[in-house]
């Protein structure tokens, strides 16, 4: 199957198949793995997220919860209490389309009216049964993650008989909602880290071609992952070789969109990736 990977964001248009885009990671929150707290502030989000978009990220994709091994889950009223201010104040100052993490329709359709464009689900779809309405109606673009469980215990012992088929079922069905509501432009991420052991990790970034089944561009967020970690034995705050080997590797399989903490140093990474994957 081959699809077009030209998709219109907001006000950019964006070929993902000519050369890797970046997505910026914008945690609003106090508890996320990597850098929770940093920019829990709303303006010291959006601060970070212009310098971001100053480094190169193409797109900038905010969350108000942490979906790391283990957390909680928050109510929604705290969700759009930390994500709303941010997304508001980027969408005035920067045309790079955001992208609001979330599996929760009530925040999507808010985030979405404040000026988001882009849902980025964890859940692909499988979790609240209203998000493929509200990303239809708001005719947005949609993210479908793969996951197995819930943040809560996804890491406890996964279990996976077949793992890139059960990914790719998980993903398909996904891609029938979205299709069936008349949503276009998807975008597919295997989900790194969300309920898969170290070699489950590994598989995936060996194997990302499987992925490109769909048709849909690839993205793929091993950014200071804890499977990284493992292989170092380094703190996540030690991790950006590691990530940009991971990066590396990921675009020379075939993915076309990476989510990093890191977007200075990740967008060298894709380019001398890209530049030697179309050298001719």
């Amino acid at each position: 199957m081959t699809l077009s990977h030209k998709y219109t964001f907001g006000k950019v248009t964006y070929d993902l198949r000519s050369r890797t885009h970046i997505m910026g990671i914008l945690n609003v929150t106090p508890d996320s793995f990597s850098d929770g707290g940093a920019y829990f502030r709303s303006e010291d989000a959006v601060q970070h997220g212009l310098r971001m978009v100053e480094e190169g990220a193409d797109f900038i994709d905010v969350g108000g919860e942490s979906t790391r091994p283990g957390s909680d889950a928050i109510t929604v009223e705290e969700e759009l209490r930390r994500v709303l201010p941010v997304i508001e104040q980027l969408t005035k100052r920067v045309d790079v389309p955001i992208s609001i993490d979330t599996y929760k329709s009530e925040v999507a359709g808010q985030a979405l009216n404040a000026g988001a464009v882009i849902v980025n689900d964890i859940t692909g779809l499988h979790g609240d049964t209203n998000m493929v309405n509200v990303i239809a109606q708001h005719h947005a673009s949609v993210v479908l993650m793969h996951i197995k469980g819930m943040p809560k215990t996804m890491q406890e012992h996964p279990h996976y008989e077949n793992l890139l088929e059960e990914i790719c079922s998980h993903l398909n069905e996904g891609i029938q909602k979205a299709q069936q509501k008349g949503i276009e432009q998807i975008i597919v991420d295997p989900g790194i880290g969300f309920g898969k052991t170290l070699e489950h990790n590994l598989e995936i970034i060996r194997e990302l071609k499987t992925f490109q089944r769909f048709g849909y561009p690839v993205l793929v967020g091993p950014s200071r992952k804890t499977f990284l970690g493992k292989i170092l034995d380094l703190p996540v705050t030690e991790r950006l070789e590691g990530t940009a080997a991971a990066v590396a590797i990921s675009i020379m399989n075939g993915a076309n969109v990476i989510r990093v903490h890191d977007v200075k140093e990740m967008k060298r990474v894709a380019k001398v990736v890209d530049t030697v994957n179309n050298a001719k």
